[in-house]
């Protein structure tokens, strides 16, 4: 999305080598690479690998195909495609300030990040309404939460960032009014989306404001919620009390914790990239370069941390992968094997 440019004229490399026109290339120490590389190849490893275990489970397991369960494995596909299209070319943009893959591939990585960031954010708004009426309007859950309500959450999830990400950019409306400062930093290996103040406040509300606000204030109701009724519960005669008692108190410290990891998760990943993305203009495009790329790869993380918290929250998660990673999943019959029994 916006990054500035901000070149040392010292020691200068160049992206290409006997181009003229290139662009300066970042120089890194040994140890600064080796340390980026590292963090950055274990989130791609951890994004591609966790997700792919989701999809892989929801997938071959019959017992998991669910209204609820398909939006995960949604979700997962979001995350694993921003792990194998977005994330590597981003890691080398990151670390070397160069564009190597051509000016259709910056094109199409930049609608790509765009797209599957938002969608991935779409979909986490949808699983915290599905999560509502599971908790709020249990005896509605059913009716509710179907098959046909489950493919417009999808749809909605895919077609809106598609067609954001890629209007947004072949449009060009991004720069409109500031076409000479984009001119000014362009050279050869430079990849990296602009926004003009206007399109900062608008792409950042799409993207991200308004669908957390949603999500969040659906997750503040929820725990709500749940509080009032674990006290219900503990309006009963004194000789079940101190049982009844236990069982609220367990629910209730376990919806606290789950909705405050969920939501703390969210916040902490996207918020300060979306805050840049907003400031950047007002403050003449002056962001450091790597500052940028940190609040990036945090906005990437999040796809890293759902299959976690999006999985291994759920005791079938920990079945399903147990039986992929012991080869049982190869064994006739295996899609038919109870994922919810305790082993």
């Amino acid at each position: 999305m916006n990054s500035s440019n901000m070149w040392n004229p010292q020691n200068l490399q160049y992206c290409f080598d006997f181009v003229s026109g290139a662009c300066p290339k970042k120089i890194r120490s040994l140890a600064s690479l080796s340390a980026l590389y590292m963090i950055m190849l274990g989130a791609i490893i951890l994004t591609m690998g966790g997700n792919l275990v989701v999809i892989i489970s929801i997938s071959h397991f019959k017992q998991l195909h669910s209204p609820t369960n398909f939006l995960l494995l949604s979700l997962a596909t979001t995350d694993f495609l921003l792990g194998f299209l977005v994330m590597p070319y981003s890691m080398v943009r990151s670390i070397d300030s160069c564009w190597y893959f051509g000016d259709w591939f910056c094109t199409f990585h930049t609608c790509s990040d765009i797209m599957l960031c938002t969608t991935s954010i779409f979909h986490l708004c949808f699983i915290s309404v599905d999560r509502y009426y599971a908790v709020c309007q249990p005896l509605h859950y059913i009716s509710k939460i179907t098959i046909p309500v489950i493919v417009v959450f999808l749809f909605i999830s895919w077609s809106v960032p598609c067609f954001f990400a890629f209007g947004l950019v072949l449009s060009e409306l991004n720069t409109d009014g500031i076409q000479d400062f984009v001119a000014s930093i362009s050279c050869i290996g430079f990849c990296s989306l602009i926004f003009n103040k206007t399109w900062g406040v608008l792409a950042s509300l799409i993207a991200f404001f308004i669908p957390g606000t949603v999500m969040v204030g659906i997750y503040v109701h929820i725990f709500t919620v749940a509080k009032k009724q674990a006290r219900k519960t503990d309006r009963v005669p004194a000789a079940s009390l101190s049982e009844t008692k236990k069982i609220s108190v367990k629910k209730e410290s376990k919806a606290a914790k789950t909705l405050s990891i969920v939501m703390g998760v969210f916040i902490l990943c996207w918020l300060p990239f979306f805050v840049l993305t907003i400031t950047d203009p007002f403050i003449n495009f002056s962001t450091p370069e790597d500052l940028y790329n940190a609040f990036l790869w945090l906005g990437y993380f999040n796809s890293t941390f759902n299959p976690i918290i999006y999985g291994l929250f759920y005791p079938w998660f920990r079945k399903a992968f147990k039986i992929i990673l012991t080869g049982m999943i190869f064994s006739p019959d295996s899609s038919t094997l109870n994922v919810f029994a305790k082993t």
